[in-house]
């Protein structure tokens, strides 16, 4: 594991391994670095890869107030640690985030976004306000499992399933991660695809999304790549919202150009 201290002064904590040009993972919500652990390790046949615990996860500080504007810095620091510039790849809300570093400027070469959950339904922005606001009740109050289980719920996890997750080694990760539920929330905004802001990324994109993941998860994919210029889009047969390393990387080392038998 290695350190670097972001514009705040936060300490960012990453895994850097393989070789080749540099990615970044940007993990999504209720996950750190270790959930994407098995991602860096196939990535790291074709890059140099930079797995970071985002800001209040794992082993990284939590300097407040938070903001999105600090997790971009993160960024900016990584891709500082990574030699200048790299490649991204954003997982999820990680992949919002992504974007949002991509927009403001950053070096970024290349931009992968896997599945940003963004609502291609009307009523996405009042559902979006309404799940914030009892987030926030449950984390004022330090309900990390209300919390948790609220945020399952809104991706449409059974309460039946919720329950059986109690009992999973995830369980206790999970409850540590809760309080960054109001990040991720921060990230994805009213829900809806900011096109302007995605307007504005001038470098190579590609947005996926995986066959039998639920239809608004693929739509909002597809709207995603339509605002971003010259983005590319492709959906990877037989994946879901958990992608696996073995579907995604050679699709990613292709985009790069460093695809190989």
């Amino acid at each position: 594991m290695e350190r670097i201290e972001s514009k705040d002064g936060t300490q960012i904590a990453f895994d850097q391994l393989g070789e080749g040009p540099p990615i970044i993972v940007v993990a999504g919500a209720a996950c750190d670095r270790g959930v994407d652990a098995a991602l860096a390790g196939a990535l790291a046949r074709h890059f140099t890869v930079l797995n970071y615990d985002r800001r209040g996860r794992g082993d990284s500080g939590d300097t407040q107030p938070y903001a999105v504007a600090r997790e971009v810095e993160d960024l900016h620091a990584l891709l500082e640690a990574a030699g200048g510039s790299a490649g991204v790849l954003g997982l999820s809300s990680g992949a919002a985030l992504a974007a949002e570093a991509a927009a403001s400027g950053l070096p970024v070469t290349r931009l992968v976004m896997w599945e940003p959950p963004f609502s291609v339904d009307p009523d996405g922005p009042r559902r979006a306000a309404e799940y914030t606001g009892r987030l926030d009740e449950l984390l004022g109050v330090d309900d990390r499992d209300g919390a948790l289980a609220h945020f399952m719920r809104q991706v449409g996890m059974p309460d039946q399933a919720i329950d059986g997750m109690r009992h999973s080694p995830y369980w206790q990760a999970g409850l540590s991660l809760a309080p960054t539920l109001a990040y991720d929330a921060a990230i994805m905004g009213d829900s809806t695809v900011p096109a302007d802001r995605f307007g504005r990324i001038a470098v190579p994109t590609l947005v996926l999304a995986g066959s039998r993941s639920p239809a608004f998860l693929i739509g909002a994919a597809r709207r995603a790549a339509a605002a971003v210029p010259g983005a590319g889009f492709d959906v990877l047969d037989g994946q879901d919202h958990n992608v696996a390393p073995e579907a995604i990387t050679p699709v990613v080392a292709e985009f790069a150009g460093r695809r190989r038998s």
